[in-house]
């Protein structure tokens, strides 16, 4: 079966459709895939970003593939909410290596009003860097999705994680429901959404389609889409799943280009299980934006001079952004950095 590769943007794809894609020859899907992902993109460009764990460990969700959930023993160290002025410095440093993006993680099923002062104050403080901003926080009712919205939050991650139907096999502590109006306040608010899913989770190919069916016929297509690939933790209830073929996994990649070809495809979590050639494969098929760095949250991810130098190899450059004079960021961050350290807004989250 074939899609459009013209410039529609569909939100009615059903089952067939999905599954259709997904079956067919692979060299067809990945030409398909590349078709459509050169009719909106740059396809030698890819989007970095940074991803920096803010408070680490001790969720109470039991989402079963996580190391930072409560529920499992996993030996992850735990933290408390992170100092502003650190966050800051860390967004620093991302900027140096070349990201456009810096997206900040807490373990929280959703953010307290305690930490909520402190958590804007990182947003004010990356934004005036010159930095894209994004978050995930776990569950936002509509009066902090619209205070983020109001200190300059550009992106809200919150992942879908799988299908529906498959979901309550993976966590039972948050619905779907909650999920997807968490995603309908960021939407109202008018921020950018980053949603996608894990694979290798013991879902099936239904479940697969189903996952991007939900992302793609929300009324407005996610600006980022990340695709993840278990990483197995000991200590998870996931820790012996059965690895998921690479093919399949590129697969993924593909079809969710197909559908939302003006989203930003991320390969995300699990690259550092992946070879050169898988991730070759990945950009081909229409992933164009990454991780960049040492950690994503609490697990490995390949070193930033490793992705430089594949990119290096394949002729890709970082996607750029429209910035600023460098001595503007400079300033910039050196005027954030001054008004974080006279301010209130350094605590110990533990008190």
């Amino acid at each position: 079966m074939s899609a459009s590769t013209s410039a529609t943007l569909r939100h009615d794809w059903s089952l067939a459709e999905v599954k259709a894609l997904f079956v067919q020859p692979f060299n067809d899907l990945l030409f398909q895939a590349q078709t459509v992902h050169r009719a909106h993109f740059d396809a030698n460009r890819v989007q970095v970003s940074t991803l920096l764990s803010i408070k680490t460990g001790a969720c109470p969700e039991d989402c079963k593939y996580c190391p930072q959930s409560g529920h499992y023993n996993t030996g992850l160290e735990k933290e408390k909410l992170m100092e502003v002025q650190k966050v800051l410095e860390e967004a620093a440093r991302a900027k140096a290596i070349g990201s456009t993006r810096f997206c900040m993680g807490a373990a929280w099923k959703h953010p307290s009003a305690k930490d909520m002062p402190y958590v804007l104050e990182m947003v004010k403080g990356v934004k005036a860097m010159g930095l894209e901003t994004c978050m995930t926080l776990g569950r936002l009712d509509q009066d902090q999705t619209e205070a983020l919205a109001q200190a300059g939050l550009d992106y809200y991650n919150h992942n879908l994680d799988t299908s529906p139907e498959f979901y309550g096999s993976i966590i039972t502590t948050r619905t779907y429901s909650e999920r997807l109006q968490t995603l309908a306040y960021v939407r109202e608010s008018g921020m950018k959404i980053c949603s996608g899913g894990i694979l290798g989770m013991g879902e099936s190919l239904d479940d697969r389609a189903n996952l991007l069916i939900q992302l793609a016929n929300l009324p407005e297509h996610p600006e980022s889409v990340p695709i993840n690939m278990l990483v197995k933790v000991a200590g998870t209830p996931l820790e012996n799943a059965e690895d998921i073929d690479p093919f399949d996994f590129i697969r993924m990649l593909a079809v969710a280009r197909i559908l939302m070809p003006q989203s930003h495809v991320r390969l995300s979590a699990g690259r550092e299980a992946m070879n050169e050639q898988m991730q070759a494969l990945a950009f081909f098929a229409g992933a164009n934006s990454i991780f960049y760095g040492e950690k994503l949250l609490t697990t490995a991810n390949p070193q930033a001079d490793k992705d430089m130098q594949l990119f290096g190899r394949l002729g890709i450059l970082p996607e750029a952004r429209e910035e600023h004079a460098d001595e503007v960021h400079q300033a910039a961050i050196e005027q954030a950095l001054v008004e974080q350290k006279s301010s209130e807004m350094f605590y110990n989250a533990a008190v």
